[in-house]
């Protein structure tokens, strides 16, 4: 490096004195960092005594273990379509009320449930509607409704399912599957047919049991 003037000299000079300081303090710190792990290792053989290193020729690696990939996700499938397999032959007259309108309560429940639920005790936090959907897409449409609603902490949904004005020979098709489904439901606490504003004949207000029980 040519230098042309003293003020580049003076600067060449502090740069180099700079480096070396530098590279010293470099040294000292691992002499120091040597001498840190020699003082613990003299400490340790004070403690134990004498010790050995252990011959590894005789060490035995083992490959590790294939272990096969679990299908959860395809097991927790599997597990919501069992859930969702709500049977249409399941025979829900039986459990209805018959009053001013059909509704349902499960077992244990007094007469009080139905009369809070259709006088809108509980306001409707979500609805589903059914309309245009075939037999099965609608079982399934539903059966992930209400467990989706019931794992959100929702307590009162509606259901509509269609008063049947545009099915052949004017009869509704899901009305009755829907009850059977909903009766099938473990989520499901009662269901009454909702008010003229909310569906009337076409749909249901369904009480869900609370998340935990």
């Amino acid at each position: 490096m040519k230098v042309r003037s003293l003020a580049e000299l003076k600067s060449l000079q502090k740069l180099i004195a700079q480096r070396a300081a530098a590279d010293a303090a470099a040294r000292e710190a691992e002499r120091l960092r040597l001498q840190r792990i020699e003082r613990e290792r003299r400490l340790f053989e004070l403690a134990v005594g004498p010790v050995k290193p252990l011959n590894d020729h005789r060490r035995v690696l083992h490959p590790p273990r294939q272990v096969a990939p679990e299908p959860r996700q395809r097991q927790l499938d599997e597990n919501a379509v069992m859930r969702e397999a709500l049977s249409d032959e399941f025979d829900v007259e039986t459990l209805l009320h018959t009053d001013e309108a059909l509704s349902y309560r499960r077992p244990g429940l007094g007469p009080d449930v139905t009369r809070k639920l259709r006088e809108g005790h509980w306001s409707i936090q979500k609805h589903i509607d059914l309309h245009g959907l075939r037999t099965d897409e609608a079982r399934e449409a539903l059966g992930r409704f209400i467990r989706e609603a019931h794992q959100l902490g929702l307590r009162c949904v509606r259901v509509v399912h269609g008063k049947g004005l545009g099915s052949p020979g004017r009869t509704p098709v899901l009305k009755g599957r829907v009850q059977r489904w909903l009766v099938q439901k473990k989520e499901v606490l009662a269901f009454v047919q909702a008010r003229l504003a909310e569906g009337g004949a076409g749909a249901l207000v369904v009480l869900l049991r609370p998340v935990g029980r």
